[in-house]
């Protein structure tokens, strides 16, 4: 598969992705990915320090705390509270909102991801939005299985057993609503408020 089928920008915004074949070895490698992209940032755009790079016409909110590899671009705004670790990419214009965590992702143009959401080893794409409260799950905790996807209506087998969510543009995702562990959501997806997103119906 390709990634560029469902986010239709991201190869052109980062290059670096190019050398990947699949979304959850990006997710895998996201602290690396990003610690090899903060090394290329201009000093003059962005604020650079412990592996982190904030351009600085970004906003960030009192108490927003960052782990690891953190690239926040041009004009996003992060809330207070919200906690971003793990290698985090947050393209042109993304919202955090107050009390989220964003872990091992990478977040396309203009998309928001309102209060009190998680966000885990996910890629969401371009203007996407999250409505407050929902979770993007990451991993099976009951039964320790290996992740899979469902994609043009064929299983994809990952063998990683952490991988959230490929979250195509323009997707809508409700309030309080939870995406299974290995959702992906063709462009244009609507997932309804309070809705226990699983695309296998199990």
């Amino acid at each position: 598969m390709r990634l560029n089928q469902f986010v239709k920008s991201c190869y052109e915004v980062l290059p670096s992705l190019s050398g990947y074949q699949q979304p959850w070895e990006i997710t895998a490698a996201a602290n690396e990915i990003i610690r090899q992209i903060v090394g290329r940032l201009p000093a003059d755009e962005y604020e650079i320090a412990n592996g982190c790079a904030i351009h600085k016409t970004a906003k960030l909110e009192n108490d927003v705390r960052i782990k690891d590899n953190v690239i926040i671009e041009r004009n996003c705004f992060v809330a207070a509270g919200a906690y971003l670790r793990g290698g985090v990419y947050l393209a042109e214009d993304v919202v955090v909102g107050a009390g989220c965590e964003i872990k091992s992702s990478f977040i396309f143009m203009k998309s928001r991801i309102a209060h009190f959401n998680f966000v885990g080893d996910s890629i969401i794409g371009n203007d996407v939005n999250f409505e407050a409260g929902s979770v993007t799950a990451n991993y099976f905790n009951e039964k320790e299985k290996d992740i899979e996807l469902l994609i043009d209506g064929e299983i994809v087998k990952t063998g990683v057993k952490k991988f959230g969510a490929l979250v195509g543009d323009g997707c809508r995702i409700g309030a309080n609503a939870v995406l299974e562990p290995g959702s992906a959501l063709i462009p244009g997806k609507v997932v309804g408020r309070l809705q226990h997103y699983d695309q296998f119906k199990r």
